[in-house]
């Protein structure tokens, strides 16, 4: 069976219209919008949202050789990042536009990431906001449950853990 997975999943084709760039610094601005709006009903859902925290952290954050640029059809749809650490990557700030989300896309994405890094036999750790949908878009993706606190919930997944056809 894990055999027909992983054929399966290579098989697949990307989605027509999307591809992933190097970031700039001047993508920092619009990449730090998206992700208030992205993050808006998780924070306020946790009583944690601040306008001015949710932009800094990124500010803070931001290093553009980890980071791709998603465009689809030729216009920023969003970004993600995957940061080496010393027991493998961590993946972060992947948002996308709400108005893109539910058709494929974040599955595609990730898809070719993970791919990226079970060639390199890396681990990969990420955190998600308590009762984010986006946790199910991991788990989805053979992301196991690490560890959690009442805000965040630490995901992770070996190489290769990919789930069968049926969960994904």
């Amino acid at each position: 069976m894990t055999t027909h997975v992983n054929q399966s999943r290579r098989a697949a084709a990307p989605l027509p219209g999307w591809a992933l760039r190097a970031a700039r610094h001047a993508d920092l601005e619009t990449i730090v919008e998206l992700r208030a709006i992205v993050m808006r009903p998780d924070l306020e859902r946790l009583g944690r949202f601040d306008e001015h925290r949710v932009r800094q952290r990124l500010r803070d954050a931001y290093i553009p050789g980890d980071t791709w640029v998603i465009v689809v059809d030729g216009a920023f749809a969003g970004c993600v990042a995957l940061r080496s650490a010393q027991d493998g990557q961590w993946l972060e700030h992947f948002f996308l536009d709400p108005a893109l989300q539910g058709r494929g896309l974040g599955s595609a994405v990730l898809r070719e990431l993970l791919d990226r890094t079970d060639a390199e036999g890396a681990v990969v750790r990420l955190n998600v906001l308590q009762g984010s949908q986006a946790q199910r878009l991991y788990a989805r993706h053979g992301f196991t449950v690490e560890s959690e606190d009442p805000v965040d919930v630490f995901m992770v997944r070996r190489p290769g853990d990919w789930p069968t056809l049926t969960s994904r």
